[in-house]
């Protein structure tokens, strides 16, 4: 059977103070895809309120030691990152979008979610013996996720939802989350987009309900 290692190469939320743009690196059998993350291809140093220094997703963690991507995945093709994400893309000769990834009985597919007025996808991991959810940014918790043995989820707004202007969507809470996530049966919950509300909330030593905050470069095997 084939097993993939998940590693988060960032929790963060746009502009936070503290951690790099959240992304997550997948890797099995020689495959390496990355999904989401920013920054760029030479590995600038960056450093945060108390966060750990070093390059963006690609310089800091996807290409380190010079071995190459297979796939950029991303779940909004208008993200504010997407310039960025794009330059480090083509340093690494190739496009990053919304796409399926698919080799060695590994499947990477794109899923809509509610999150603002264009189309916004999670990721969905699929093995032949375990599943994991890749859903950085949502209004409405994505049913696709439910059962699924590990998700990382939107952490934007810690205990009320993040509405945009307009309302044309926003940022689920972590407490609404949390909720969800438990009474849907995921396994394993692991917030992967901090923002400032949420931060504010880890200083105080809050912890949601159900769930745990994830750490950039740590691994989660599926």
């Amino acid at each position: 059977m084939t097993g993939v290692r998940l590693r988060l190469v960032g929790v963060g939320a746009m502009n936070s103070p503290r951690y790099r743009p959240a992304g997550l690196l997948a890797g099995w059998r020689g495959h390496r895809v990355l999904l989401d993350g920013g920054g760029d291809a030479t590995g600038g140093a960056r450093s945060g309120d108390g966060g750990a220094a070093g390059g963006g997703a690609a310089g800091g963690w996807a290409v380190r030691g010079g071995a190459r991507l297979d796939g950029w995945l991303v779940s909004d093709e208008r993200a504010e990152l997407m310039p960025r994400i794009r330059r480090a893309a083509r340093a690494l000769g190739m496009t990053a979008g919304v796409a399926a990834y698919e080799a060695e009985g590994v499947e990477i597919v794109p899923l809509p979610v509610t999150h603002t007025s264009h189309p916004t996808y999670g990721y969905l991991i699929r093995t032949e013996r375990a599943q994991a959810a890749w859903a950085p940014e949502f209004w409405a918790f994505p049913v696709w996720a439910a059962g699924v043995d590990l998700m990382f989820a939107d952490a934007a707004g810690w205990d009320r939802p993040i509405r945009f202007a307009g309302g044309v969507g926003g940022h689920a809470s972590v407490l609404q989350v949390a909720r969800r996530a438990r009474d849907l049966q995921v396994a394993r919950l692991v917030f992967a987009h901090i923002g400032r509300p949420s931060i504010r909330a880890i200083d105080r030593g809050e912890r949601p309900l159900f769930g745990e905050w994830g750490v950039e470069g740590r691994t989660y095997d599926l």
